[in-house]
């Protein structure tokens, strides 16, 4: 079985960030989502648990940061084409999102833009041009 990973965030409005996930062009798992959580699918290995805030303080004794006057991580997730970052941030923004938090980045070939989520989390649009990958593109090494 291949690694999954997921991200939990707390939310304010569950119903407002579902729509926003959903923009950025995550799918919902009603498997994993009910009043107070939702599993929203990036691919088939990354999702996103959104979680209001009652139910994510069930997880951790630490107060909930506000994301939107502090910043603990970027979340990034890529797209096929470069045209695809400004169509993905433009639904992201239509729906509850903030686009271009931080300036956009154009480095030929990478082009990245960001949106903030209704409750200031940032995500990174990114396209990487898989010409510009040296070797197997597969793997990125950190």
């Amino acid at each position: 079985m291949s690694k999954m990973i997921f991200v939990n965030l707390p939310v304010t409005d569950l119903g407002a960030s579902t729509r926003f996930y959903e923009a950025l062009g995550a799918t919902r798992n009603p498997h994993f989502s009910n009043e107070n959580a939702a599993c929203m699918m990036l691919t088939d290995t990354i999702g996103v648990m959104i979680l209001t805030h009652d139910y994510y303080r069930n997880f951790t004794q630490r107060p909930i940061a506000d994301a939107k006057a502090t910043s603990q991580m970027l979340l990034a997730v890529t797209v096929g084409e470069r045209a695809e970052v400004d169509r993905v941030l433009e639904a992201a923004s239509a729906k509850g999102g903030r686009a271009d938090p931080n300036p956009a980045q154009d480095h030929g070939s990478m082009f990245s833009r960001s949106v903030e989520d209704p409750d200031g989390h940032v995500w990174e649009i990114f396209w990487m041009d898989p010409a510009a990958v040296p070797g197997d593109s597969s793997t990125v090494d950190a």
